[in-house]
């Protein structure tokens, strides 16, 4: 049934909007609510493509603490004194509190307690903190307090932020918008990779990372200026969402990923037993991504291929990471959400046995063809959890919902780094990557387990309309 027009308000938390039109609400026969009338103009007087846009440049600014670490670890050893299991675990540390914050930054969105735009600003000095402190903190203790638990809640707030930003504003098509901004997570470090590898030791160590943390400060805060959440349950005006017509491009698209038969609070996603499954499938699949980042580039000096191809193995990984998100987020708009992450998670797995492959015959093509599937898997599948979650639980509750099942990499980044250096030194390289291609396999099969609850196996159409009345 439908609901009376009412006067559009924009939403609590980000300011007023370009305009005030009347919208509706429109309730389908499972009685999920959609509001519908506004545009996206109507709302921000611009294109919502600012909003794909700028969480995107934000995302390419925090790029640098993840992918571009691996390259900064010898110059950080030598400078600080510090081991190479002391790196690792700067980095997993990070990873846990990257990963980490999401939930309870969500709880807080969703709550009133924390705007779009505060979190993004907090995020942006306490990145810059981080970078600090990796830059002038030669304690162990003092460096994991600065990089990893500040600098980590801050480009955690930063990437929550962004991920959640873009599902909310395109609930039609956000597979290829999110896979789009979570590029920029991969790709955007590539300057730095090389940095870090040509460009950075002993003696400029202290002004590169400082004006690292400047930099991704100022683009941070000036993104987060212009953010601004849509209203709760908002639909483009362009589709209907009862029967998926309309003159937008993603009307067409649904028929693969319907929306979520309800908005879902957490614990009921939980209940469902799907969301714990994601999350079972994104701790085993993020580990095996995190632990090519942490190994690539030593892995390809130890088998004796030079500091060009081992720089070049993790630029490629990082490039190709990106570029894969972007691709594969298009390409479950029309192929589907979850058959897109099993192709993805299985590409992962047989590129660990391939890097193997390539190191043990000495093969440097081979060995940067490898590094191309592995960054493309390792970095693929995030989008797809961002999407997936929306897309089984829906838009209202997305920030806790996502939260909930980003923090499997919390759990990730320990056994993908710290843990990750202890399996190689009792099993060797290789026998480390092995483990690597196992895990992503079995990961591979539960991803096969999931479903959009709700809805049974045949019944991917649109929902019939109520009659109104």
């Amino acid at each position: 049934m439908t609901a009376e027009p009412v006067a559009a308000e924009d939403p609590p938390d980000e300011g007023r909007g370009a305009s005030v039109r009347a919208y509706r609400e429109v309730t389908d026969a499972r009685g999920r609510v959609y509001r519908v009338g506004e545009t996206d103009r109507d709302i921000l007087g611009h294109s919502r493509a600012f909003m794909v846009y700028l969480p995107w440049v934000a995302m390419m600014a925090i790029s640098v603490f993840e992918y571009a670490y691996g390259s900064a670890e010898d110059t950080l050893s030598h400078a600080h004194g510090w081991t190479q299991g002391d790196t690792f675990w700067i980095l997993s540390v990070w990873v846990f509190f990257q990963a980490g914050i999401a939930f309870p930054a969500g709880w807080l969105r969703e709550r009133g307690f924390l705007t779009a735009r505060k979190a993004m600003y907090t995020g942006a000095v306490m990145c810059a903190v981080g970078f600090l402190a990796l830059s002038h903190l030669s304690d162990v203790a003092l460096a994991i307090l600065g990089f990893g638990v500040i600098g980590g809640v801050g480009s955690g707030l930063v990437y929550a932020t962004c991920i959640n930003m873009v599902g909310k504003w395109f609930p039609e098509r956000r597979g290829a918008r999110t896979g789009f901004v979570n590029g920029g997570f991969a790709y955007g470090s590539l300057p730095f990779i090389f940095i870090f590898n040509y460009g950075f030791d002993t003696a400029d160590y202290h002004r590169v990372l400082d004006l690292i943390g400047c930099y991704v400060m100022i683009v941070v805060l000036s993104a987060a200026f212009f953010f601004k959440d849509p209203p709760k349950n908002w639909w483009p005006a362009d589709i209907d969402p009862l029967t998926h017509g309309g003159s937008g491009k993603g009307a067409a698209r649904l028929s693969k990923n319907p929306p979520a038969v309800k908005q879902y609070t957490p614990r009921e996603a939980v209940r469902t037993g799907m969301l714990p499954l994601m999350w079972i499938a994104l701790v085993m699949t993020a580990g095996v991504s995190i632990f090519g980042i942490s190994f690539q580039v030593d892995f390809a000096k130890d088998v004796g291929f030079g500091p060009l191809v081992a720089a070049s193995s993790m630029g490629v990984m990082a490039v190709v990471n990106g570029v894969g998100r972007g691709v594969v987020g298009w390409l479950s708009d029309t192929w589907g959400r979850k058959q897109t992450l099993v192709f993805v998670i299985v590409v992962l797995g047989l590129a660990q046995f391939g890097v193997i492959w390539a190191g043990d015959i000495h093969n440097e093509a081979l060995f940067l063809f490898f590094a191309f599937l592995s960054g493309f898997g390792g970095g693929a599948f995030y989008p797809m959890f961002a999407a997936l979650t929306p897309d089984y639980f829906g838009e209202n509750y997305n920030a806790t919902n996502y939260g909930l099942v980003y923090s499997g990499k919390l759990v990730s980044g320990l056994f993908g780094g710290g843990l990750g250096s202890m399996v190689v030194a009792a099993w060797g390289y290789d026998g480390a990557y092995a483990l690597a291609g196992g895990v992503s396999m079995v990961a591979a099969a539960i991803a096969l387990l999931l479903r959009q609850p709700g809805r049974s196996t045949a019944d991917t159409s649109a929902p019939r309309p109520q009659p109104v009345g």
